[in-house]
């Protein structure tokens, strides 16, 4: 079994994403505890009534700023337990981990292929005093594996322990708190794949309607470098106010990410671990396919693919994100046969992909709107794209060279 905890300001965020999945009938309340029925008259969830039931520990509290406990618990796709045994499971880790005599309310969510649990509680008692989440990972997998052995349930793999990137949900900038929903997912993100550049960890954020932008520079003979992340719309534009690292915490800081990407650059070297997602990527590649065709096929694996369409209709960038291992590759780091320029061959703008002139507008608006909600990663795309361009550019004007000393002649 996996778990993953997040942390939060105010229990409104997790409530009001859970009472989305309820909505779309994709999950259900399982049981609450010290809470006053979470229902309105026509059977709906009403987050107001449970708001009501945390306020006296929200304002009991003295001084604690994440007050919010959220864990997501997540039985391996082999285990088929019943409702009964899903609510002890969620009372037996609540008690061991310290929260048995909080209020606290229990969702089952089925929106994937395995049900899983979502908790959402408060790190403060009745008295506002902070509950201790000293150590709280280690003893989090001490009560997991218990668990599992109490109840016979698969054990997780190795390394996965707190992978749980089907609860990863896009920043919903209209919900409010925005600053929780960028560092909950940013965080996941950071844990759950391995990146190694700037550009692949963007590219996986935008997955999620979250910006990213490095600025570095020299102020008063003095270097900086900082990182800003943002909200963006389902359409890819920038809204709301950006928010600088420091706002978060150092360990999504300029510093922590240059580590990141490096200790990923050296997880993903080791042998076999880009082999499945190598061999995925070429069993769909196919020159009968189109565009849209090959990413559907990757997408029924769980890779998500986005290509980089420059104003010449050329893909001068490729970058596959596989969530079953957790891994975000450009093409050219699976290989020399994965490059931007083999799709180009692949798929040609001229040939059956002028049967698809709105894919590549969509491809083209959407890449526009990131650099202009991203104006320093605009810049960068710019530069990596120039030698591309100019090429296309200087084969437009022999062109029109050879054409004219025609007329001539």
């Amino acid at each position: 079994m996996v778990a993953n905890i997040r942390s939060g300001s105010s229990p409104g965020g997790a409530l009001r994403y859970n009472k989305e999945k309820i909505d779309k009938y994709e999950a259900e309340v399982l049981f609450w505890q010290k809470m006053l029925e979470p229902f309105d008259k026509h059977g709906r969830m009403d987050i107001d009534t449970c708001m009501e039931s945390f306020r006296p520990y929200l304002e009991a509290n003295r001084r604690t700023t994440n007050t919010v406990f959220h864990a997501s618990l997540n039985p391996s796709p082999e285990d088929k337990l019943t409702d009964d045994q899903l609510r002890d499971i969620a009372q037996e880790y609540m008690d061991r981990m310290g929260y048995g005599e909080q209020p606290y309310i229990v969702f089952k969510h089925k929106d994937i292929s395995r049900e899983h649990l979502h908790i959402v509680s408060l790190r403060v008692d009745e008295l506002g005093r902070k509950i201790s989440d000293s150590h709280e990972y280690d003893r989090s997998m001490s009560v997991l594996r218990e668990l599992e052995r109490k109840y016979g349930l698969h054990p997780s793999v190795k390394g996965e322990e707190q992978r749980d990137t089907p609860d990863l949900w896009k920043v919903n900038y209209k919900a409010g708190n925005v600053k929780q929903q960028i560092s909950s997912v940013v965080r996941s993100c950071l844990r759950n794949y391995r990146c190694s550049s700037y550009g692949e960890f963007r590219t996986l954020l935008e997955l999620f309607n979250i910006s990213v932008e490095e600025r570095t520079g020299t102020i008063v003979g003095r270097d900086y470098a900082g990182v800003i992340y943002g909200a963006l719309t389902d359409n890819g534009y920038g809204i709301g106010t950006p928010i600088k690292s420091s706002r978060i915490g150092k360990d999504v800081g300029y510093k922590a990410l240059q580590k990141y990407y490096e200790n990923s650059k050296i997880k993903l070297k080791e042998d076999g671990n880009l082999d499945r997602l190598r061999q995925t990527v070429n069993d769909a590649m196919s020159p009968n396919n189109t565009r849209d065709e090959f990413r559907r096929l990757l997408k029924a694996e769980s890779i998500d693919t986005v290509f980089r369409i420059n104003p010449a209709d050329r893909i001068y960038g490729v970058t596959f994100i596989d969530h079953t291992n957790g891994i975000v590759a450009k093409g050219s780091v699976l290989g020399k046969e994965f490059s931007a320029r083999v799709f180009n061959e692949l798929y040609p703008t001229f040939q059956k992909e002028a049967l698809h002139t709105a894919e590549q507008h969509a491809e083209r608006q959407y890449e526009q709107r990131s650099r202009t909600a991203n104006p320093v990663s605009g810049v960068v795309d710019t530069l990596l794209d120039l030698a591309d361009a100019r090429a296309f550019e200087e084969q437009q004007r022999i062109q029109r060279r050879r054409r004219k000393r025609k007329q001539h002649r």
